[in-house]
């Protein structure tokens, strides 16, 4: 049946955006590791340096948590080991009505929340430690001691399954003839099931490892005075952080990808042998032969290009000196942020060159405040200034004036009187004459 193209298109664009979303942040992180502005960012890109690893190599804080998470890791890795190989062999021999009561209470602790466990790990050990009549510095209240505890309590439970995996294809019966042949219990599992179980061993090592070196939520209740690498790395971030956790994260990156490189080399090399037909205990035998190994196997190809490529920016980075590119990107922020001083002083004088040349605004007052309304006159329609404007106030004004004038019974005298009376003028020549 053939394929509808339209199908193939839309699987290559989930494909990207997957792979896009998943291994985008760490090719950004991959960048930054090599820039040089000391703050982590990919983009604008300035100067190719190497100097991050060389500040990381110098961060004692972060020596001292990668130290402590490798001891932490190691010890858990230990116990984890041996609780979830003795916890898949009970179930695998338990009645089987008690199974699934029994898988429950093993599998309880990957559902409880991780500060849960660092809290009741702290906890407990700490009233040992009391009941035990110990002082506070002992082993009990040790931050390795009690971070390895309390990792081992959910971690145990991812072995476990990884065991009881590789156990439900083991056949019974081989344990069984090794019984009636005459060996014990102990030499049956040492010679037959312990040997089918390396792989799986193998398996469950790595997880916890993995799970332990990158647990937060347990291990921030029970470090103590031991804080493991992601402990510091949550305190750095908090008061800013540098490139060189970029370049921590490249080289862990780097390892991770050697490891599984180097994995799927080994078993595609069993597959090949077998298929060949050589028995599988010849295979892990073989020597180291180089063009037997490349042959065939794409796994080993990209293995030995990422090693060629690590020693090979190794050396080239004993050789590189980035201080001229620096002086370089330096001199060109600089003449960029005086170029912007210019642009800002420019747009000032401009500014202030119009306000000059604009002149007062005749026509744009600002607002003033409401002045409020006067009161009413007692006399409606009077007006603001009352009956001022009234011309019968010119004979009430001299009315006021001179109440005692005989003017003031002449209506329509007005305010002078009766001064420009004709009669006037033979009074007063005959009270000049008589004088």
């Amino acid at each position: 049946m053939r394929q509808n193209p339209l199908i193939k298109v839309f699987l290559a664009i989930y494909l990207v955006i997957f792979f896009s979303y998943l291994l985008g942040p760490l090719v950004i992180m991959g960048i930054t590791a090599f820039n040089s502005p000391s703050f982590p960012k990919a983009a604008p890109w300035e100067c190719l340096t190497f100097e991050w690893f060389s500040v990381l190599a110098n961060d004692h804080r972060i020596m001292t948590g990668i130290r402590n998470s490798f001891i932490v890791g190691i010890g858990t890795v230990i116990l984890s080991v041996i609780i979830g190989l003795a916890g898949a062999l009970v179930l695998t021999q338990i009645w089987p009505k008690l199974r699934a009561t029994y898988y429950t209470i093993v599998i309880a602790p990957i559902l409880i929340p991780g500060v849960v466990l660092g809290i009741s790990t702290l906890v407990f050990w700490g009233r040992m430690n009391a009941f035990l009549g110990l002082s506070d510095e002992s082993f009990l209240q040790n931050g390795i001691f009690l971070t390895i505890i309390g990792q081992t309590t959910f971690i145990s439970s991812y072995c476990m399954l990884v065991f009881v995996a590789r156990l439900q294809r083991f056949d019974q019966g081989l344990t069984e003839a090794a019984l009636d042949l005459g060996a014990t219990h102990v030499q049956a599992f040492r010679k037959v099931m312990l040997p089918f179980l390396y792989p799986a061993m193998g398996s469950a090592a790595v997880l916890a490892f993995l799970a332990s070196f990158e647990n937060y939520n347990t291990t921030t209740f029970t470090f103590g005075k031991y804080p493991t690498l992601t402990i510091e790395l949550a305190q750095k971030v908090r008061y800013g952080i540098n490139p060189s956790i970029s370049a921590l994260a490249v080289i862990i990156v780097t390892i991770t990808i050697l490891g599984a490189l180097f994995y799927e080399m080994r078993k595609r090399r069993e597959a090949m042998a077998i298929a060949n037909g050589a028995p599988a205990s010849a295979v892990s035998g073989g020597g180291f032969k180089l063009p037997k190994m490349l042959a065939g196997n794409p796994a080993a190809i990209i293995l030995a290009l990422v090693l060629i490529g690590g020693i090979g920016t190794v050396l080239f980075a004993q050789a590189y000196n980035p201080q001229a590119c620096k002086v370089e990107v330096r001199e060109e922020k600089r003449k960029a942020t005086d170029k912007r001083i210019q642009e800002l002083q420019e747009k000032a004088k401009q500014r202030s060159l119009q306000e000059k040349l604009k002149g007062p605004d005749i026509f744009n007052q600002p607002a003033q405040s409401p002045v409020p309304p006067a009161q009413a006159p007692s006399n409606p329609g009077s007006g603001t200034f009352g009956d001022v404007f009234n011309p019968g106030n010119l004979d009430e004004g001299d009315a006021k004036k001179t109440p005692d004038k005989g003017s003031s019974l002449n209506p329509g005298s007005g305010t002078f009187g009766g001064v420009f009376n004709p009669k006037n003028l033979n009074e007063s020549s005959g009270k000049g004459t008589s004088q």
